[in-house]
């Protein structure tokens, strides 16, 4: 069993912030797989489905990003989903629009969602999807610039970043090596 988890924060004031791009994310996979975010656990929504026999769970935290591993921890141990069975999909200043990154662990920097997992899950290796949201303009704080929309001339960038982490998990559910799909998807422009 996999799950997949979109970072981000619930609630309509949210929905189109750079914050919000690990549900966004999310909500494409599901519209694509004509999914819902039916079932409610642990402070989450999660859809399920299953793909080459296995069940993978797409999870959205409802606990606010800052406290993002509090419904994640309890919705693995329910499941039985091991570490390396989980892929976090969220929002990274230290790239710009358009611009993916995969990786197996790293530190938080910086990110308040990645912190909250890293204390409950009591390690930093597990695999991610960062997708870029660029830096603050010199007028606005970090928490000013990841609370608010995409400007539109970045539009394009954040739906091609948003395909491809879509393509990304598609391709690491297929083929279950995390590892190969970083690769690929990586090396990519």
């Amino acid at each position: 069993m996999k799950m997949i988890i979109g970072l981000g924060n619930p609630g309509p004031k949210y929905s189109d912030t750079k914050h919000n791009i690990g549900f966004i994310t999310l909500d494409d996979w599901a519209y694509h797989n004509k999914l819902s975010f039916d079932k409610s656990k642990f402070d989450a929504l999660y859809a399920e489905e299953r793909i080459n026999g296995e069940k993978v769970l797409f999870v959205k935290p409802m606990t606010y990003m800052n406290d993002s591993g509090r419904a994640v921890r309890p919705l693995m141990d329910y499941f039985g989903i091991e570490i390396e069975d989980i892929v976090v999909v969220y929002d990274d200043m230290d790239m710009p629009p358009g611009r993916i990154r995969l990786r197996q662990k790293g530190s938080a920097g910086g990110h308040n969602g990645i912190k909250s997992l890293i204390q409950h899950l009591g390690t930093q290796d597990f695999n991610r999807i960062r997708i870029g949201v660029g830096r603050p303009a010199p007028n606005m704080t970090v928490v000013q610039h990841v609370l608010s929309p995409f400007p539109k001339e970045v539009h394009e960038d954040i739906l091609f970043s948003v395909k491809e982490s879509v393509d990304a998990i598609a391709d690491y559910i297929k083929g279950d090596d995390f590892l190969k799909t970083m690769n690929k998807f990586n090396r990519k422009k």
